[in-house]
């Protein structure tokens, strides 16, 4: 190593370190090749003469002169017209005076002579043997553990080069800050890649063994990034990166499950976004679909093989591999007659009913939505605020009314139900506003070109239906309003207004169901009692049927899933999620809390 220059000073600095790293660096050095690459990068010359102008520029920028103006006697000019006026006073005067005096203008411009002379260093010479038109490099050293680098790598389509595609945040490379996207890749541990395929690089590196040395050509310098605010969101599909073909990396991404809270870290990709789990303390994020790219190819249903041109190209760019450091081996139910609120029926009964079940739209306009993600935030309902509705989901005979009963029963000032519309007479044991409240055919018919109701029905030609107003006058009352209604509703009531806590009641298997329902009575008309009769094993495989077919129509909905495996325990599972939602903190869509 060349002894220091004098012109270096006697302070430490930057060329004092590096001259004394090699000997400090020395006994944790086991390898003799380690040893040569530390000597060799620190006998550069080149290195030494650029170190030299870095001392140089950085004793000029701690110590140089800077004047807070460069022109103070145009300054005095503008402030002695100001005060002429007020020469009255004994100070101004006094001042005045003091700056008309000949020395005193003398300094003020001499001052101004010297702030305005350029005074930059002179620098020593650059290095001769630098080639102006040789790309800069950057050598990185990395030592091999097990985790990722957290980059992935792909090939320019036109130049074939190798370039960084994309940083992983978290990752080692992110955390380094020493490589960045759009760096092209020259070498592996020496072995040049310009003729290499990205799979072939991955191979060099799992067969390396202790550290590794990447250079780099750094490429286009990047703006320093803008903090963006978190962004959170509940996932509504389950991914599994391992089978996604359109997957630029399969080991760099992230899988999920459906209702997972995903933290949003990069949404820089219009079609891969970089996450990780909200609840994850690892720092590294993993690539998910983006919302947009999601919707797309659920709409289209079809393999990435089959989709069009365009868009299978662009997928082909932004093919990629994820440079790893990774080691190379490394009781009874009861269907509750007299309770039945939704007016579901029987598939018997709706073969004579074609109209009984409608709501504010058609079906339709469900089965078009493209599950994907939700974008939420935690809430906490305001102490004195209204309660969240709760909604209860589930297949006819499954016990809904059954767990409503037993929450009024447990505590009947806190929860409550809607007090639904008919257009049926009353009958004479009947008060308005108990049971039903009654109104004329005609009357009913308005208010359902009114949207009025959340969901209506027609059975044996009268009407019945639960009203938006019913569920606000329970909620104005500041108690829990309790409805199940069918899940193709659920969509009107997810407003701010509401908030609706949806629960989905689920059928355990049909052996359990001929256990625990075989005395049980299965009620189908609206108001006809005495027509309760037991369960059928074409009950039972209806209700296991129609279950699936919501959970996977709108499982995405459901914020809670209860097996009503048993009827005590399942009562007990829905009392404690009501009551965590009613005092801590949890996810609802972003819009609930923007209103």
């Amino acid at each position: 190593m060349p002894a220091l220059s004098t012109t270096m000073g006697h302070e430490p600095g930057l060329y004092e370190l590096l001259a004394a790293l090699p000997s400090q660096l020395q006994p944790h050095v086991s390898r003799p090749e380690d040893s040569s690459f530390l000597h060799d990068m620190f006998r550069e010359r080149s290195l030494h003469s650029l170190i030299k102008i870095h001392t140089r520029l950085q004793h000029f920028e701690d110590s140089r002169p800077a004047p807070v103006l460069k022109s103070v006697v145009s300054l005095v000019s503008e402030l002695s017209d100001e005060l002429q006026g007020q020469s009255s006073n004994g100070e101004i005067k006094e001042l005045l005076a003091l700056l008309s005096r000949p020395h005193v203008k003398s300094l003020l411009s001499v001052h101004d002579t010297v702030a305005q002379q350029n005074y930059d260093p002179e620098l020593p010479p650059l290095p001769e043997d630098l080639d102006d038109d040789e790309d800069s490099v950057k050598i990185i050293r990395l030592v091999k553990n097990k985790e990722p680098l957290g980059a992935t790598i792909r090939q320019d389509d036109h130049t074939g080069a190798i370039l960084i595609a994309r940083i992983m945040k978290g990752g080692a490379a992110d955390r380094s800050g020493l490589i960045h996207v759009g760096d092209e890749l020259k070498e592996v541990n020496g072995i040049p890649v310009d003729d290499k395929k990205p799979e072939e690089i991955i191979r060099i590196l799992a067969q390396s063994q202790g550290a590794i040395t990447f250079k780099l050509v750094p490429g286009a310098k990047e703006e320093a990034p803008i903090k963006e605010p978190k962004v959170f969101m509940k996932a509504l599909f389950d991914y599994t990166p391992m089978e996604d073909k359109a997957i630029p990396c399969k080991e760099a991404g992230l899988a999920f499950k459906k209702g997972a809270i995903l933290h949003i870290v990069s949404q820089d990709d219009a079609t891969w976004w970089q996450a990780k789990h909200e609840e994850e303390a690892h720092p590294r994020a993993g690539l998910i679909p983006s919302k947009q790219f999601q919707e797309r190819r659920f709409a289209l249903r079809q393999p990435v093989a089959t989709l069009p041109s365009t868009f299978r190209s662009s997928t082909r760019r932004s093919y990629d591999v994820e440079l790893e450091l990774e080691d190379a081996d490394s009781s009874g139910f009861q269907a509750g007659a007299g309770f039945r609120r939704s007016f579901r029926l029987s598939r018997r009964d709706k073969k004579t009913n074609k109209s009984m079940y409608e709501c504010k739209k058609s079906e339709l306009y469900d089965t078009a939505d493209v599950p994907t993600y939700e974008e939420v935030t935690q809430y906490r309902r305001p102490s004195g605020a209204r309660h969240r509705l709760v909604v209860l989901v589930g297949p006819t005979g499954v016990g809904m009314n059954a767990l409503k009963r037993k929450l009024l029963i447990s505590d009947p000032q806190h929860f409550s139900v809607t007090i639904p519309h008919t257009s049926r007479p009353k009958k004479n044991q009947e008060s308005d506003g108990v049971e039903y409240h009654f109104i004329a055919k005609h009357l009913f018919e308005t208010d359902i070109q009114h949207n009025k109701f959340i969901e209506y029905g027609e059975f044996k030609g009268n009407y019945y239906g639960t009203s938006l107003d019913s569920i606000r006058s329970v909620m104005a009352k500041n108690k829990v309003c309790l409805i199940d209604i069918q899940p193709h509703s659920i969509k009107h009531l997810r407003t701010s207004e509401f908030k609706p806590f949806v629960v989905f009641i689920k059928p355990p298997s049909v052996e359990r169901l001929h256990e625990t329902r075989k005395h049980a009575k299965f009620i189908s008309g609206k108001d006809d009692k005495a027509s309760g009769r037991t369960f059928t094993e074409e009950d039972f495989q209806e209700m296991v049927r129609v279950a699936q077919q919501m959970e996977t129509q709108y499982g995405h909905l459901f914020e809670k899933v209860i097996v009503n495996d048993d009827l005590s325990a399942a009562f007990s599972e829905l009392r404690l999620a009501l009551k965590r939602i009613e005092g801590e903190a949890h996810w609802v869509p972003v819009s609930w809390t923007h209103s």
